[in-house]
């Protein structure tokens, strides 16, 4: 299992700012499973409008985040960078669940499984944590396709 800082995360996503919502990988088994962390900051764009009496992290941005590790955990499986030439989208949710409101200043721990991979779609079990307790969860569904 290895770590990987924002560097190492740049490489593996094609993301940038304002969208790019993975810090720092915490670990990464490839073929197996990946935590990361999303440090979550009153600069946050979304902050602004969402709501600014009570800033709360919105639910389809958390699962994002999840999609983004499971992006990273899909690049070291197959042992390969992203490249001008391909995209790896989001291609389903199942059974997403919000459990608790995610706030500036906390901590969101992405922690994502590989459930199978299957003619190119993979399908992965999703959770984001603070503070241990369970706040979103959900399957995901990938795919890597090329740019024509």
């Amino acid at each position: 299992m290895s770590s990987m800082d924002i560097h190492e995360v740049m490489a593996h996503l094609p993301h940038r700012y304002p969208f790019l919502l993975v810090d720092r990988v915490q670990e990464c088994e490839p073929g197996k499973d990946i935590v990361a962390i999303k440090n979550v900051t009153i600069n946050e764009p979304f902050f602004q409008g969402h709501f600014p009496h009570h800033p709360v992290m919105p639910g389809v941005l958390i699962m994002e985040a999840l999609a983004q590790a499971a992006g990273i955990l899909s690049f070291k499986t197959m042992g390969i960078l992203p490249d001008e030439n391909s995209v790896f989208y989001f291609v389903g949710i199942d059974n997403a669940r919000f459990k608790k409101p995610v706030t500036a200043g906390d901590q969101l721990f992405l922690h994502v499984a590989i459930q199978r991979q299957m003619r190119g779609i993979w399908k992965f079990k999703a959770e984001a944590r603070v503070n241990g307790d369970i706040v979103a969860e959900a399957e995901l569904m990938c795919a890597k396709r090329d740019i024509a």
